[in-house]
C-alpha cells in the first residue's frame, strides 16, 4: 500500500495498527485480507501480521486494558525503527436508531468517552469541565471522509463507555449530551489516547450489532456486525491509498 505525499510523489508504505477488544473482531478484520497472517509475540499483547502492511491486534475489553496493550503495540514499533503510521480501533458496537441501524457501519469523525468525569446535583460534569484531561480525539477529516466514501459508514461521533448502556433512560441521556453520537464501544477512547501519546493518527469503525439501549440479546446481530466489518475493510484500501498523513 503506498500513499500519495506531495503531488506526483509517493512515499513508502504507512504501516497500519488496527486494535479490536476481542479475538472474534480480530479474525472479522483478518478475512478482508487474502494473505495468511503470522503471529508476532510481543512483552504482553500478540499481533496478527498481514502482508497488507496491517498489524491486528486483539487488545482486550474497555478502555484501559485497550490502551495499554495500544501502547505496547506502538511502542514496540518505534522501538524497532518501523513506527506505525495510523492506528485504526475497530469492532462491533452499539447503534443509536434510527442513524445507526444494526447492521451498518459507522466510522467516527469524534472518539469521546461519555463517562470520564464526575455526576452533580446538576447533572453530569465531563473531566475537561473539572480542569484536566480530554475527552475527544478527532481522527484526520480528510481520511473519514475517504473511508466513508469508499465503505457506505456513516460519520458521526462514537462514544466509548466504560458501562454498556442498558435503558431507554441512559440511552436518551447519552443521546442529549452528545446529540451527533451513531455508536457506542468500549474501547476507542482508550485506543485514541495511547496512539495521541505516540503521535499517531487514530481512526475509529464500528459495525452496528444492537441498538443502543435497553438490553435484548435475542435482537442482536452479532454475526451480521462482523460480517460487516470483514466487508468494510475490504474496501478500505482505496481511502488510505488517497490518504495524504501530511494533511491533518
Amino acid at each position: 500500500m503506498v500513499l500519495q505525499a506531495e503531488e506526483g510523489l509517493t512515499t513508502p508504505s504507512v504501516r497500519v495498527l488496527v486494535a479490536t477488544a476481542v479475538p472474534a473482531e480480530r479474525e472479522a478484520v483478518a478475512r478482508a485480507f487474502p494473505e495468511a497472517g503470522a503471529q508476532v509475540r510481543l512483552p504482553g499483547v500478540s499481533l496478527v501480521r498481514t502482508g497488507a502492511g496491517h498489524d491486528l491486534l486483539a487488545g482486550g475489553v474497555g478502555p484501559a486494558l485497550a490502551a495499554a496493550s495500544t501502547a505496547t503495540a506502538l511502542t514496540a514499533a518505534a522501538l524497532d525503527g518501523s513506527p506505525y503510521g495510523l492506528v485504526v480501533s475497530a469492532g462491533i458496537g452499539g447503534g443509536f436508531l434510527p442513524d445507526a441501524p444494526v447492521g451498518s457501519l459507522v466510522v467516527a469523525d469524534a472518539i469521546t468517552v461519555a463517562d470520564l468525569g464526575a455526576e452533580t446535583a446538576d447533572g453530569f460534569l465531563p473531566v475537561t469541565e473539572l480542569g484536566f484531561g480530554t475527552v475527544t480525539h478527532r481522527p484526520p477529516p480528510s481520511l473519514v471522509r475517504g473511508v466513508s466514501a469508499a465503505t457506505g459508514a456513516r460519520p458521526g461521533t462514537v462514544l466509548t463507555v466504560s458501562t454498556v448502556t442498558g435503558t431507554a433512560a441512559r440511552a436518551a441521556e447519552l443521546r442529549s449530551r452528545h446529540p451527533q453520537a451513531l455508536a457506542e464501544g468500549m474501547e476507542g477512547f482508550g485506543v485514541a489516547e495511547a496512539a495521541a501519546a505516540h503521535g499517531v493518527p487514530v481512526l475509529e469503525i464500528r459495525a452496528v450489532s444492537n441498538p443502543v439501549g435497553p438490553r435484548d440479546r435475542a435482537a442482536w446481530r452479532i454475526g451480521d456486525a462482523l460480517a460487516a466489518l470483514t466487508e468494510g475493510f475490504g474496501k478500505l484500501a482505496p481511502a488510505l491509498e488517497s490518504w495524504n498523513p501530511h494533511d491533518q
